[in-house]
């Protein structure tokens, strides 16, 4: 017999890093919260690649940062290694990853949870979403207790229905064999939410004590430490770090892969689910890249308080001894031995068409979606989706207007409008090449595009937002600054230029001039620049950044001046475009199914052609003429 146990204001299913910046965001703007989770030990799981950030995911964790999120200062308190990635190219691509100790990662974001004012963890399945009216209004436990609430947030990760494969081996659970969440995806069917079937995978285990590092090539962390969290300075979280190592596939590894194809679940038709394109197994390296004769593999610490090490590269669905037999054939993995197989994963998930851009699903009010469960892979992207939930169903409680990030604003932006716009048929990756104004949309300048919607939210303190407005004045102070200063030709000026292979001058040149030249940046420059202030190395970057690509940031600002020309003319929430005269049919099918806030919305909806947007242009001018008559 059902029971109201307790009365809150919202629901967040799932305790992984969607739940956990839900739940704290949606706590920390006033709301009396409670995270569900089968198992508290789930909370925060990294039950893949322990690590945070990478190439464009390191732009995600920024921009929770810069907003109030916690994924960034969590990982800058327990990370045991940490790289900028794609140096070699410009700033537009720089992306922080770092390594993380599992456990005290878990562990510290837990705690967060258990110190957050308003906010309760509670371990339990939910079973079910009571909804009336199209409305959602309670959610009901494993055990039979109701909990009322205003609104719900579905972060289920990759534990609805969930099992875990190898070769013949299938066991019904969740990742790390935790328990699986067996009743809610009838309920959700039932609701009228269309289900999609997705996989993922992880590699092998090893213990550290059966591996020969004499025959990898070590990896370390970088000398200048670059923190996640913009209320961090290097000094901060200054450590000594843990080397990583690479070491290589074979031709043996890849003919015993190729004997053993039949064996493998995903290829013998037992896995229904489908996988990552972007994060494929070995199987589907071998297979897809057959021309290549080995491929790379980061044998990285799951932490320091234990010796099992994590096979990055080599996620496998294959059985036991051929686990066993081609990881064994890897330089330096010849004795290893496997604490824990490979396994492939598979869950439910949904067609993230069915959600508002507010991530609200379009059929239920006050039931938002994010994480894994929208489509997604990646802890980032479930982060990301998870602080962008907990936002909109503060606002949808209080009756305020959504906060909609576009794709001129954030990488959140582009994740959540790619998903909702567009749909995935597989799990959704995010990649630095999905952003059109990437040059705008930097890692490092996160923070000023970002906090002060973080301040206007609640989850950004004074202290934060001041320190930003300093930050900003000193970085146009310096550049007005270095603007205004004119190099004379001298000996000792030629001498500094063929130095850097740099052209000669002949006449007095701006210092701002000689930060664009590529061989030349702000920090060589300070030998010409006797006055320069002390300025901390975010204000020196901003300021190098800024002068070095101006023309290139004017022209990207330019293309979003008409990409917001493009969104500012909204469309009507309930226009029937069955109604609309030149429309294609497709075209009319998908914008009723989608339902776009405005023309740019319409634009990236795939099926619909320029032609049916410059339809839809001509009807919205002529509805406006009508109105006017």
């Amino acid at each position: 017999m059902s029971y109201v146990a307790n009365k809150i204001d919202i629901a967040v299913i799932g305790g992984g890093h969607a739940g956990c910046e839900a739940a704290l965001a949606a706590a920390r703007m006033g709301m009396k919260t409670t995270l569900f989770a089968i198992s508290l030990d789930s909370i925060a799981l990294m039950p893949c690649n322990p690590s945070i950030g990478g190439s464009s995911k390191g732009h995600l964790v920024r921009e929770i940062d810069a907003l109030g999120g916690e994924m960034g200062k969590n990982i800058d308190k327990t990370y045991i290694q940490t790289k900028m990635l794609n140096t070699g190219k410009g700033p537009a691509v720089y992306s922080l990853r770092a390594q993380a100790d599992k456990v005290r990662y878990q562990a510290e974001m837990k705690h967060t949870l258990e110190k957050t004012k308003n906010l309760h963890i509670r371990q339990d399945e939910i079973i079910e979403l009571i909804v009336k009216n199209g409305e959602i209004k309670a959610v009901k436990t494993n055990g039979n207790s109701i909990y009322e609430c205003k609104a719900v947030i579905l972060c289920t990760g990759t534990y609805l229905k969930a099992r875990c494969l190898y070769g013949d081996t299938i066991t019904e659970c969740g990742p790390n064999h935790l328990m699986a969440a067996t009743k809610l995806s009838q309920c959700l069917k039932d609701l009228g939410i269309r289900l999609y079937r997705f996989k993922t995978g992880t590699p092998a285990r090893m213990n550290k004590n059966s591996l020969d590092f004499s025959k990898m090539e070590p990896q370390y962390g970088d000398e200048n430490i670059v923190p996640f969290s913009f209320e961090n300075t290097p000094e901060d979280i200054q450590r000594e770090q843990v080397p990583c190592w690479l070491t290589y596939t074979n031709e043996k590894t890849h003919q015993i892969i190729q004997d053993n194809l039949h064996r493998s679940p995903m290829y013998s038709g037992v896995i229904e689910g489908i996988g990552p394109r972007y994060c494929p197994s070995i199987e589907d390296k071998v297979v897809r890249f057959a021309d290549k004769q080995r491929h790379q593999l980061f044998v990285e610490p799951e932490g320091e308080g234990t010796e099992e090490m994590y096979i990055q590269g080599m996620s496998s669905s294959l059985p036991e001894d051929v686990q066993v037999a081609m990881y064994r054939t890897i330089p330096g993995l010849e004795n290893c031995e496997i604490t824990r197989n490979a396994y492939a994963i598979e869950y439910d998930c949904i067609d993230a068409t069915q959600l508002k851009v507010s991530l609200e699903f379009k059929n239920i009010k006050g039931l938002f979606s994010a994480g894994q469960f929208n489509g997604s892979s990646g802890y980032e992207e479930a982060a990301a989706q998870g602080l962008i939930g907990g936002i909109n169903a503060v606002r949808y409680i209080k009756g305020e207007d959504p906060v909609i990030l576009k794709r001129s604003d954030g990488y959140i932006g582009v994740l959540i409008d790619d998903l909702v716009t567009k749909g995935t048929k597989e799990p959704y990756r995010m990649m630095t090449s999905r952003a059109e104004y990437r040059l705008l949309l930097r890692q490092d300048n996160a923070d000023q595009r970002l906090t002060p919607l973080g301040y206007e939210l609640g989850l950004i303190s004074q202290q934060r937002y001041d320190a930003l407005l300093e930050k900003q004045k000193q970085i146009e102070e310096e550049i007005k600054r270095v603007s205004g200063i004119v190099i004379a030709p001298s000996e000792k000026v030629q001498k500094f230029l063929q130095q850097y292979e740099s052209t000669p001058i002949h006449t007095g040149v701006r210092l701002s001039e000689f930060i664009k030249r590529p061989e030349l940046d702000y920090e060589k420059l300070s030998v010409l620049d006797k006055n320069r202030p002390a300025l901390s190395a975010a204000v020196k970057e901003q300021v190098n950044i800024q002068i070095k690509y101006e023309g290139y940031i004017k022209q990207q600002m330019k293309q979003v001046e008409q990409f917001q020309k493009m969104e500012k003319k909204l469309l009507p929430e309930n226009l029937d475009y069955t109604t609309i005269k030149g429309l294609r049919i497709e075209a009319q099918q998908k914008l009723n199914a989608i339902r776009p806030v405005s023309l740019g919305h319409a634009s990236r909806i795939t099926g619909v052609s320029p032609a049916d947007i410059s339809v839809l242009l001509i009807y919205m001018e002529q509805q406006k003429m009508q109105n006017k008559i």
